[in-house]
């Protein structure tokens, strides 16, 4: 598993040596852009609009731009020194808190912790403290040239990191267009609605979830590779938009919990045996 950041985490006077692994894998698959023509790979090339002549990397600077049009060049040098200053910094927990505390608009990455030489036991000793406490640290680190506030807690017997936005990145939510202010439902809506959800409550299993706009493209493109013909399946018809009436509105809550219904629902001591049974493999 490659290492994307070596360093050491501390809380109180324990230091620990750790690397940091990335724990998730975007899984997107990448189409290129061909020229229709001769289906050669487009390049996207770095011109500069006044000059116009394209630019080489070594002609480049960064740049801050403080109003319209009015920059601040930084130079590279400066930016390096900087960089250095705050990577060599340990990682330092600098609170305690509930997992439940943190709502999860503010959580960005997760990566997996594992000890560097030498920190096997103090590893281990803040991860048994975490399990005990049911605590998790909250810390400060700096990963590719920008600080992030962190959270260190345990997952799966492991520690893991993940990354969390400051309070400023997160947007205001008044901000946001359209949300009803008021509790505009009857109350017979509302139980219907309780009832769906009840219905529709499981234990969460992750392995039931599929992409399946990815899976689908993926056999697209092997059938296509393989010179096969390809059939498209008739449309599913698409259900029809909700208008906002009452009684479309119960209608379609009854018509969910009637397909609700027809299907089995699993017993928890179903569930609890298969959970159990992925452990113990």
């Amino acid at each position: 598993m490659h290492t994307v950041w070596r360093g050491s985490i501390s809380f109180g006077l324990v230091n620990i040596p750790i690397k940091l692994h990335a724990a998730t894998e975007n899984k997107d698959i990448k189409l290129r852009n061909l020229h229709a023509e001769c289906k050669s790979p487009l390049k996207y090339e770095k011109k500069c609009p006044v000059c116009e002549k394209e630019v080489e990397n070594d002609e480049i600077v960064k740049a801050y731009e403080y109003a319209k049009n009015k920059f601040v060049i930084l130079d590279e040098d400066d930016l390096e020194k900087l960089r250095k200053e705050n990577e060599d910094k340990a990682v330092e927990i600098i609170d305690f808190v509930k997992l439940e505390e943190i709502d999860p608009i503010y959580f960005e990455r997760s990566y997996f912790i594992a000890p560097n030489e030498g920190g096997t036991k103090a590893y281990t000793l803040l991860r048994k403290a975490l399990q005990d406490s049911g605590k998790i640290g909250i810390a400060k680190i700096i990963i590719r040239s920008k600080e992030h506030l962190a959270v260190v807690r345990v997952y799966n017997n492991t520690l893991v990191m993940e990354t969390i936005h400051f309070p400023d990145e997160v947007r205001n939510v008044a901000d946001v267009p359209n949300v009803p202010s008021g509790d505009d439902v009857t109350d017979k809506e509302l139980e219907t609605a309780k009832m769906l959800i009840d219905q529709l409550t499981t234990e969460f299993d992750p392995e039931k979830y599929h992409d399946e706009y990815r899976n689908a493209l993926m056999e697209l493109i092997e059938h296509k590779k393989n010179g096969e013909q390809i059939v498209t399946a008739a449309d599913k018809k698409a259900p029809a938009a909700a208008t906002g009436n009452v009684t479309d509105l119960m209608a379609a809550l009854q018509a969910s919990i009637d397909k609700t219904k027809s299907k089995p629902a699993a017993t928890t001591t179903t569930k609890k045996k298969t959970v159990k049974a992925k452990k113990n493999a």
